[in-house]
């Protein structure tokens, strides 16, 4: 076959058309999102999934297939307490993480579980435009670790046998809280404690290591608790426990991005925050009726109740915390500043 002159140069002048073309088909970049909750389908299954993977199918829209998402639920990709230390090496890109888990590391997330400190959503909420929002945003980027997604949780205790609503309840119980301070607390009132994430709470009350388990709404329902317990005290209207569980990204990945990807993924995040809000109040309310159905006797806590364990609190989980570090001081009184 002969090969003209004008077919070498049509070649030559297609050449960087094809080539730009390649960059393009591989400009995408994935990120991978891990989480310890279970996967949702649709419209149905535990919000913080469906979050996340709403978060995620905007995003991709939005920038139109620049960027893309892998979704690992049920800590599949990697276990749950190994997470917010791979996103700080940027081993690992987004993660929606019970704050409180960090703590072991990072002591200063523990606020993000402080019992009887936040007590309803909108006071929660506030953080993020308050001076303690703004400090502890900064703290965490300083870890290496960005807040994209706000989300806030009320929580409840299942328990086996014994009901546990009163700090009398709890003596002589062994319980799963959910963070030191939350520990600190329930070994005033006389239990015995253990730690553990959320997604392990089943065995753990199936084997009778624990008695009862304290955690979010959605968990409680997500876990299946009701099929091991007798009671409930519930998040609704009014608790003790109310925990930060925001969708967070590593600091080093969200760098590497390209700014209108950074404000792409910033603006989507807080568009996500409503969301959040709606499916964790839904729950609250949906997880005594899982329970009731399932046999359960449940409770709901009273401010006479609260204020019990508000002033076990301020004494152990509240004295220990502002102790540890200057920053750990401000962000309490910065916290307590805002009110319910």
């Amino acid at each position: 076959m002969l090969i003209s002159r004008r077919h070498v140069l049509a070649g030559a002048i297609a050449a960087p058309a094809v080539i730009s073309f390649s960059r393009l088909a591989n400009a995408a970049t994935t990120l991978k999102i891990s989480h310890q909750f279970p996967s949702s389908s649709g419209d149905e299954g535990d919000f913080r999934d469906r979050l996340v993977r709403k978060f995620a199918a905007e995003v991709e829209k939005r920038s139109n297939g620049e960027l893309k998402f892998e979704i690992y639920p049920g800590s599949s990709l990697m276990k749950t307490n190994a997470q917010f230390s791979a996103m700080r090496k940027g081993a690992l890109d987004m993660s929606l993480y019970p704050i409180s888990y960090a703590g072991g590391e990072a002591p200063e997330c523990n606020i993000g579980l402080m019992p009887c400190l936040v007590s309803s959503y909108a006071q929660g909420l506030a953080w993020k435009t308050k001076p303690v929002g703004e400090e502890f945003a900064t703290y965490l980027d300083g870890k290496g670790i960005k807040i994209i997604t706000w989300v806030w949780q009320a929580g409840g205790a299942a328990s086996r046998e014994r009901p546990l609503v009163t700090p009398a309840d709890a003596k002589g119980m062994k319980i799963r809280g959910g963070s030191r301070e939350m520990d600190l607390m329930l070994q005033a009132a006389g239990a015995a404690v253990l730690n553990l994430p959320s997604n392990e709470l089943y065995v753990a009350m199936q084997t009778g290591a624990c008695d009862a388990g304290i955690t979010s709404s959605t968990s409680l329902i997500s876990f299946r608790l009701e099929e091991l317990s007798k009671n409930l005290a519930t998040g609704k209207g009014k608790s003790y426990w109310f925990m930060l569980e925001p969708l967070l990204m590593s600091k080093t990945i969200f760098d590497k991005l390209p700014k209108a990807q950074q404000d792409l993924i910033t603006t989507v995040g807080a568009e996500m925050e409503p969301f959040g809000l709606k499916g964790a109040q839904e729950d609250d309310v949906k997880v005594a009726e899982v329970f009731s159905k399932a046999g359960a006797k449940v409770s709901d806590l009273d401010d006479a109740v609260i204020e019990q364990w508000r002033t076990i609190a301020r004494d152990t989980a509240w004295k220990d915390y502002a102790g540890k570090t200057a920053l750990s001081a401000k962000l309490l009184k910065l916290a307590e500043e805002v009110q319910a």
